[in-house]
């Protein structure tokens, strides 16, 4: 699937998105800091700015923002809001926000990548009321009812 995102540098020091690898899913971010970086204190959040702007093609993608395994695993920084979505519409910065799950403070450099951006389809869901649903299999069985295998 071919898809263009323009992007906008809202600071010349941006870095634009990047794919690390031809394979890469997501585009890494990078954060935009002063030259002393942004503390992140253990259990503390901070949001971080990326310096840039996107347009999506249409309202049939949305840009979704997720951690890295990299910073999460190792460090204990993930994104404060798990996922974050970046409607078609919006026109404003992307900023990042970060939380310290870890009992060590953390400082975000400048330049360093602090999530990634992938642009994924929509399915323009109609929602409709209903009086009834199907019956499956599973039910009305919630959470853990598959196993835990």
């Amino acid at each position: 699937m071919d898809c263009t995102v323009k992007v906008k540098r809202l600071d010349p020091a941006a870095q634009l998105p990047l794919r690390a690898t031809a394979g890469s899913a997501g585009a890494d971010l990078f954060a935009l800091c002063p030259p002393e970086g942004i503390l992140l204190p253990a259990h503390g959040r901070a949001v971080i700015s990326t310096g840039i702007a996107i347009e999506l093609p249409g309202p049939e993608v949305v840009a979704l923002v997720f951690g890295r395994s990299g910073l999460g695993i190792k460090k204990g920084i993930t994104l404060s809001n798990a996922v974050g979505v970046i409607d078609s519409d919006y026109r404003g910065e992307l900023m990042v926000g970060l939380i310290n799950h870890s009992d060590e403070d953390y400082k975000v450099e400048n330049g360093e990548r602090i999530a990634q951006l992938l642009i994924l389809p929509v399915a323009a869901a109609q929602f409709v009321p209903a009086e009834s649903l199907s019956d499956t299999a599973r039910g009305t069985a919630g959470f853990g009812s598959t196993g835990r295998q």
